[in-house]
């Protein structure tokens, strides 16, 4: 849930060598069926809770086609365009619905914002799902 009481969303991306709210890193996700195993991925974060990171994942694959079908089982996205988290510069999308809290240690921090604008929007669409 986005708003804890505890928690503190901003856009405060810093070059100064540690992940921070509004930039897209990599993390370990664990899958959701089986939270034992899990992939790395990038991650935008988007807040903080206490000491702890708030983040949401991003994808390279376009799940406009299947949006329905991904609403049916409570997954919903939403495109956030380029960066320099993708080398290959693959359009991405953050998955909304399924807040990641992670420990800012198990972060690499791969240095790419994204866009305040779009930023913002990430974070009111991804209110109105965890409202």
């Amino acid at each position: 849930m986005i708003d804890d009481v505890r928690d503190q969303i901003v856009y405060e991306p810093r070059r100064d060598g540690r992940p921070d709210p509004g930039e897209v890193v990599w993390a370990w996700v664990p899958f959701e069926d089986d939270p034992s195993q899990g992939k790395d991925r990038p991650v935008l974060l988007i807040g903080t809770r206490g000491s702890r990171l708030l983040g949401l994942m991003l994808t390279s694959k376009d799940h406009d086609r299947d949006a329905e079908q991904e609403a049916r089982y409570g997954r919903h996205w939403m495109d956030v365009g380029t960066g320099g988290w993708d080398r290959e510069g693959r359009p991405s999308e953050v998955r909304l619905d399924r807040l990641l809290v992670l420990d800012p240690a198990e972060v690499r921090r791969e240095g790419a914002a994204l866009r305040e604008g779009v930023f913002d929007e990430v974070v009111a669409a991804a209110r109105g799902l965890h409202d």
